[in-house]
């Protein structure tokens, strides 16, 4: 398993060498999110679809509703 310095090492020696900071952070942002989901599913801290497509079809009710 990496290190955090390791894989921050690894993608910013994928990234090309004109990419920005802007660049930078986001990679920084979607890779912390991935594992954040991975460690999510690991955990079962996960919805399964019909769970999903309920608290969705909740929302846009609200939405339409406007309540």
């Amino acid at each position: 398993m990496q290190t955090v310095k390791q894989e921050v090492g690894s993608l910013l020696n994928h990234m090309p060498d004109d990419c920005s900071y802007d660049d930078i952070q986001y990679h920084l942002y979607v890779l912390q999110k991935i594992k954040k989901g991975l460690i999510d599913a690991d955990e079962v801290n996960v919805l399964t679809h019909e769970e999903m497509e309920k608290r969705m079809s909740q929302w846009i009710r609200k939405i339409c509703t406007g309540n």
